[in-house]
């Protein structure tokens, strides 16, 4: 039935196919089909203080505002992470901005955190009836300087706290300039300590422990990614999200829209984030990872839990494959 859907949708331009489907997903919600959709595997796990119905969770992108966390949900997800959501509304980048490389099962984006706004967010997230465990990914906006970063990071997190289950912090999209640069050094120290502080103070406010979570980019070598793990060690961070997309062509050269720019995603990061995975879990072998990227079938989802990963998210490969992959990854990871 999928394969069907998707014949027609990769006719449209890939962002106009994104809405087409999205709409389409919320219409056979309504009609109670949702359950019909994908495969429900019951296999709860328990990290962060959470539990989780199954490993396999929505990857931050998909729906940016919230707009359709019921349709999604209903497919069988253990978890939904929705954003990257900012401060205030922004447009995001200029059309066209996604590009679909099917002969490598991978989409390049330089999307911009396009998004209605934290506020909007929040109002979609009290609106809706998803009774399962919700993410919220944080970013900045593209006017906003790097070096006040916090500022955005703090405004959101400020704002969808109460309405969360756990925070992601997103420093590692490529389609906003200079915000890989907060994954380093003193940038990522003061900015991971405010945040925490904050958080802690909230969780106190609020009566609720939210996790904080931070993504990070495939793009690092192994004396990098140590350094990165040290700094969500010393700072408390509660679970590493590995990872974002890739910058690199190497897997796509040749191909069309190879040189489009922007974050690629799919089977081609799949080796990159599962050596990021690997190099965290040497030097974090407690902390709780959600690995990503390549996940396509229920064999990569082992493979992505077999390089150290403990819950796994998927979008790309949700794309392509559509909502059976959900209960096969699922199933696999039973």
């Amino acid at each position: 039935m999928y394969a069907l859907a998707r014949s027609l949708l990769f006719r449209l331009d890939p962002e106009t196919a994104h809405g087409a489907a999205l709409t389409s997903l919320d219409a056979g919600h309504r009609l109670g089909l949702g359950r019909w959709m994908g495969t429900h595997v019951d296999a709860p796990i328990t990290l962060m203080g959470l539990t989780f119905p199954n490993r396999v969770g929505l990857a931050a992108g998909l729906d940016k505002n919230a707009e359709h966390l019921d349709a999604l949900g209903a497919l069988g997800f253990g978890f939904v992470e929705v954003g990257t959501v900012t401060p205030k509304p922004q447009p995001g980048n200029p059309k066209p901005r996604l590009f679909r490389v099917p002969e490598c099962g991978a989409i390049i984006n330089r999307m911009g955190f396009n998004n209605a706004g934290v506020d909007a967010l929040v109002a979609n997230v009290r609106k809706s009836r998803y009774a399962g465990v919700i993410g919220i990914n944080i970013g900045k906006n593209l006017d906003t300087p790097v070096e006040h970063a916090v500022d955005d990071y703090l405004a959101c997190l400020r704002k969808v706290h109460a309405h969360a289950h756990y925070v992601t912090v997103n420093l590692s999209s490529p389609n906003t300039p200079g915000l890989r640069n907060l994954q380093f050094g003193e940038h990522l120290d003061a900015l991971l300590g405010t945040l925490v502080e904050e958080k802690h103070r909230l969780d106190n406010a609020n009566g609720q422990c939210v996790p904080l979570a931070v993504k990070i980019a495939p793009d690092m070598d192994a004396d990098e990614v140590a350094l990165v793990a040290q700094a969500l060690a010393a700072n408390g961070v509660d679970a590493v999200i590995a990872t974002n997309t890739t910058v690199s062509r190497e897997a796509v050269a040749g191909l069309a829209h190879a040189e489009e720019q922007g974050g690629l995603s799919g089977r081609p990061v799949f080796e990159p984030s599962n050596a990021v995975i690997q190099e965290l879990r040497r030097h974090l072998p407690t902390l709780p990872i959600i690995g990503v990227g390549g996940i396509d079938s229920g064999d990569t989802a082992r493979a992505k839990c077999k390089a150290g990963a403990d819950l796994v998210q998927i979008y790309t490969g949700f794309i392509y494959r559509g909502p059976a992959l959900v209960g096969e990854c699922a199933g696999a990871l039973t």
